[in-house]
């Protein structure tokens, strides 16, 4: 620790940013003089608790702190922000772990997975879009990004390539190793894959990704969005998840036990769409039915199958790719309720239902229904109705977390279900 400072200062920085996450995956914190970084280690660095969305502190007392203590192995200097190194920091109220810290969360569900002697690789791949506003609306930052079928563009990639040569360099020297950039299948529509790493780096990773792309796009003059589904007849964008469980000798766990988590995963999706597809936005990306491409690459039904890019679990050589998850996610959260999940698999011994080989986008309802195929939550309420009915779920979150999380979604959805869109004013203002 005593170096660090020095080391620091060698490569011009001046000031440390401490950042957490709040119960919506948005990054939160301050900046504070290098000097203060042992201080930011321990104490941590001190906020005002109920100003922080979720976590449900009084306004008075010695829990009305949230110390955000300084993760010193997140701890790296920020290209785009010169003079500015970044940590990563985990919440505390009155001197112990605060049990509705997102990062927390995660950390208790890896604890629990660590109890069965297993540990998780994740690799996160997130689909975003770059945008601008044009007379109030919303549209694409490349006007020229208009092909039917848009997925892997030569065309449109070319024209972003200083945005994405910008965010690559970026994350690659804030220590990220970039396995590909690629224009995903919406107009105006990106993704960049990453290393996997265990859960918890890798949702750190995500939430750095998000912070530089911000930055970047706006020195563009775009907009970075990782709004699920911003275009109606568009794919909306993904946040899927590759995982892989191994013992603690790092070993490949056997194919039985992986059944396991991943029957456990699916018996939660209808809680987990909670966590995993949080807005009312969400619910527009996993609806049934075709886009203007052809399909919108996001699952609607409980299912699993052998590269099956249609189920809800994607099943590969020694691991599985989780499909549910959309862009606004909170990574940690996601993570943490998933591993719950399939922890609950494991522990109840649980068997998935029979792999699917078929498209599901196309599969009539009758055969669905013959199969036992489930449809997921069509709408955010359904979603949280599904989170209070499962308590292997609420208990990965903790009470107040749980609490906090419901009361807020219900919120956001009356919201919605009050808001009279201009949808309903061009079908009925003057119909009866």
């Amino acid at each position: 620790m005593s170096t660090l400072p020095t080391e620091l200062q060698a490569q011009g920085v001046h000031t440390l940013l401490v950042q957490f996450t709040d119960l919506h995956g948005v990054a939160k914190g301050k900046l504070l003089p290098l000097h203060q970084l042992q201080a930011a280690v321990m104490p941590g660095a001190g906020f005002s608790g109920p100003s922080i969305a979720g976590t449900g502190l009084p306004r008075t007392g010695p829990r009305s702190e949230y110390w955000a203590r300084a993760d010193l192995a997140t701890l790296r200097a920020l290209p785009w922000m010169p003079g500015v190194a970044h940590v990563v920091a985990d919440g505390f109220v009155d001197g112990e772990p605060f049990e509705a810290c997102p990062r927390q969360v995660l950390r208790r569900a890896l604890a629990r997975l660590a109890a069965h002697g297993l540990q998780m690789q994740v690799g996160i791949e997130p689909e975003f879009f770059l945008l601008r506003q044009v007379e109030g609306r919303w549209q694409p930052v490349d006007e020229r990004d208009r092909l039917d079928k848009p997925s892997y563009d030569l065309k449109s990639l070319p024209r972003q390539l200083p945005f994405l040569h910008a965010l690559r360099q970026a994350l690659e020297a804030a220590g990220l190793q970039v396995l590909q950039l690629d224009h995903e299948d919406a107009h105006g529509q990106y993704e960049v894959n990453f290393l996997h790493a265990d859960p918890l780096c890798s949702a750190d990773r995500l939430m750095l990704f998000k912070q530089a792309a911000h930055t970047l796009a706006e020195q563009q003059g775009a907009v970075f969005s990782m709004m699920p589904k911003p275009f109606a007849d568009q794919p909306g964008s993904g946040l899927h998840c590759h995982v892989s469980l191994q013992a603690a000798d790092g070993q490949p766990v056997a194919p039985a036990l992986l059944q396991r988590f991943i029957a456990g995963v699916l018996a939660h999706s209808h809680a987990l769409c909670a966590l995993a597809a949080p807005t009312v936005n969400s619910y527009k990306r996993l609806t049934v039915g075709p886009s203007i491409t052809g399909t919108t690459w996001a699952p609607a039904f409980v299912a699993h199958g052998p590269n099956n890019r249609t189920a809800l679990v994607r099943t590969l050589p020694g691991r599985f790719e989780w499909r549910l998850p959309d862009a606004s996610a909170n990574p940690y959260l996601a993570l943490a309720t998933m591993i719950a999940a399939g922890v609950d698999g494991i522990e109840r011994e649980m068997t998935p239902p029979p792999a699917c080989e078929l498209d599901l986008f196309t599969l009539p309802a009758a055969d669905r229904e013959r199969l036992g195929i489930g449809l997921l939550p069509q709408s955010l309420a359904e979603a949280v109705a599904a989170l209070q009915a499962d308590a292997v779920v609420q208990a990965a979150l903790g009470p107040v977390l749980a609490g906090e999380f419901i009361a807020a979604k219900q919120a956001e959805w009356l919201a919605y279900a009050r808001h009279v869109s201009d949808w309903e004013w061009t079908r009925y203002a003057s119909a009866f």
